[in-house]
């Protein structure tokens, strides 16, 4: 069984264009992410998926200079790039993540990859649905098969749909086993995301403080860490989690399909 992960990146966000190659104490943000992936001990496989727009040959030319695979698709439907780069990789499990999430713990997508497993779920994931979550914003992980995959990448229509890569696999009721975990308590109030300037600034000071304990940066250590010091949090105090989906079901509403 091959397990990979496609972690998803583009330069054009509206928040904070270029974000994914912002400097982190030096490093690009995204090699930040990825040196954090590579500790995982259940993935076979990891890669960039990003457009095929001109803005995104920065990431292309990132990923070249460090032997990453990188696999270019459609800006908008990012189902399509997805289902694109898994096949192209030979993945039969797909773990999604997102190139904004620099504090991701490998131990917390190891966590997630083998619940899949053991469950036999078609999807399992830590932050979906994320209305009673108990993960923090910016550990998020998603792990399907490719054969779900496949088929929601045949069968989905919405806008929403085919760019939000997974809505149609926990999203459409009946079609698809599937699973969530969950921590042992809440931890929503913590936000360890990066989609606005503040988020990056905290997110260096988050790393300085762990450089200066000598701490890899787990989640269980970020949080100890923010309650030790909770005035790192007011440096990006007031947001919220992205909007994004929000959105995307307002372009299903123009497209003429039901909510």
């Amino acid at each position: 069984m091959r397990i990979g992960a496609i972690l998803q990146a583009r330069m054009s966000s509206s928040r904070l264009p270029g974000k994914v190659l912002k400097p982190l104490l030096g490093r690009p943000m995204l090699e930040v992410e990825l040196d954090r992936l590579r500790k995982s001990k259940r993935l076979d496989v990891l890669a960039v998926a990003t457009s095929v727009d001109a803005s995104d040959d920065a990431i292309e030319s990132f990923c070249r200079a460090r032997g990453l695979a990188c696999y270019r698709g459609s800006l908008n439907d990012v189902l399509d790039r997805y289902y694109q780069a898994a096949r192209a990789a030979g993945l039969d499990v797909v773990v999604r993540v997102t190139g904004d999430c620099p504090l991701i713990d490998p131990a917390i997508v190891d966590l997630v990859i083998e619940q899949f497993l053991e469950r036999g779920v078609d999807y399992c994931a830590n932050t979906v649905p994320p209305d009673d979550s108990t993960f923090p914003d910016g550990t998020d992980v998603e792990v399907f098969s490719f054969a779900a995959l496949e088929r929601a990448w045949r069968e989905a229509r919405k806008p929403s749909e085919r760019e939000h890569v997974t809505f149609y696999l926990w999203q459409t009721p009946g079609l698809f086993k599937t699973s969530r975990v969950d921590w042992k308590e809440k931890l929503t109030d913590y936000r360890l995301t990066v989609d606005y300037p503040d988020d990056l600034d905290f997110v260096a000071a988050v790393l300085a403080e762990l450089e200066k304990k000598k701490q890899a940066g787990s989640m269980t250590e970020v949080i100890a860490l923010l309650k030790e010091k909770p005035a790192l949090m007011e440096i990006n105090k007031g947001k919220v989690r992205n909007a994004g989906w929000q959105s995307a079901f307002e372009k299903d509403k123009k497209a003429g399909f039901a909510s």
